[in-house]
């Protein structure tokens, strides 16, 4: 037989050939044999085809499945006449109560419903006389991690929240994908997510609603999802208004006192006996001056012959039913604490023709 070597072989798989000694080649001496009375050995059958395993290319990395899942894993292999297939799980034998080998002409089957407890590497032996071809897999089982240890409410201030939280006991077997922040408002009471997968394990929530409270929580994430439950600060962060003063510089008051004057004065007026005339002034003035009707300089006001009216600066005299003693010249004069002033108009009647 060759020297022993160890022969890399195709797609993962290991070829390990025993060496042996001049002195087992050649085997016992004849006269030994028939001294010792024991019968001559038959010879072995000829291997006509070495034993190789075929390793799928998905299972050369880390094989990585979650807690309940199935693992059913074949992988094929060759030798003739038929080779034994044996498993290892971490260079010890299996457990036949959790995990199942089923082995075929050309292939081995492995069958484990994943707890924690089956991460590691396995190892399939193919034997074959002398030759054995090895092959291993890792596998990792995975599940949620643990939420965080406990969650802080550091400070607040302005319209923010600082928060402090310490690392989950359990990542689930992976590494974390980072921590998720939400938070709640006691008025609604719903839950709104802050950030995703931020990596630290403090945080300042900023852009808070001023007069509402808020409470918060942090979840852990790993690559099968957040974790089931999450702390929730015991402390509430109260958004207060900021105590404004408002401090006004002085400043000189403007007076907006001003004398009666006349923007549009009264217009001289020709009208019919018999028909109701008005007259029409407008003036401008602060305070609100007090308006005073004349005719022929002799005050009006109260005669029901007359009807006197002042809205927003503009004064109107109505003059019901004139007959001839209502011509004459009237006057409209405005009075506030500053000064008066007056304006006139010619008002004559004629008869109808």
């Amino acid at each position: 037989m060759e020297a022993a070597m160890a022969l890399e072989v195709a797609l993962g798989s290991t070829l390990k050939v025993k060496e042996m000694s001049p002195a087992d080649a050649e085997g016992p001496p004849a006269s030994s044999q028939q001294e010792s009375g024991s019968p001559i050995p038959q010879l072995l059958s000829p291997i006509e085809e070495h034993p190789k395993i075929w390793l799928p290319r998905t299972l050369r990395q880390t094989y990585i499945c979650k807690v309940g899942d199935t693992v059913n894993l074949q992988i094929p292999f060759q030798g003739k006449p038929k080779p034994r297939a044996t498993w290892k799980h971490d260079g010890c034998a299996l457990d036949a109560s959790r995990v199942s080998v089923w082995n075929g002409e050309q292939d081995s089957i492995l069958f484990i419903e994943a707890q924690r407890a089956d991460s590691g590497r396995y190892q399939l032996s193919v034997q074959l006389g002398e030759l054995e071809a090895t092959a291993t897999i890792d596998i990792l089982v995975i599940e949620r991690p643990g939420p965080p240890q406990s969650i802080k409410l550091v400070d607040v201030w302005g319209s923010s929240a600082t928060l402090e939280w310490t690392p989950p006991q359990d990542t689930g077997n992976a590494a974390l994908l980072g921590y998720t922040v939400q938070k709640a408002d006691t008025k609604s009471g719903l839950w709104f997510t802050v950030l995703k997968r931020y990596h630290r394990t403090s945080f300042t929530v900023s852009n808070l609603i001023v007069g509402n409270s808020y409470a918060f929580r942090v979840f852990a994430e790993n690559q099968c999802g957040l974790s089931e439950t999450a702390p929730i600060t015991a402390d509430l962060a109260h958004i207060q208004k900021a105590a404004t003063v408002c401090k006004t510089e002085g400043f000189a008051q403007r007076d907006f006192s001003e004398a009666p004057k006349f923007t549009q004065p009264l217009a001289d007026c020709t009208t019919v006996t018999g028909y109701d005339t008005q007259l029409f002034c407008c003036v401008r003035a602060s305070p609100k001056p007090k308006i005073i009707w004349l005719k022929n300089k002799m005050e009006i006001q109260g005669n029901p012959k007359y009807r006197a009216l002042s809205y927003l600066g503009i004064c109107s005299l109505e003059i019901r039913k004139p007959g001839p003693f209502d011509r004459g010249i009237y006057t409209c004069k405005a009075v506030n604490p500053l000064r008066e002033a007056s304006v006139n108009c010619r008002v004559d009647v004629k008869a109808p023709h």
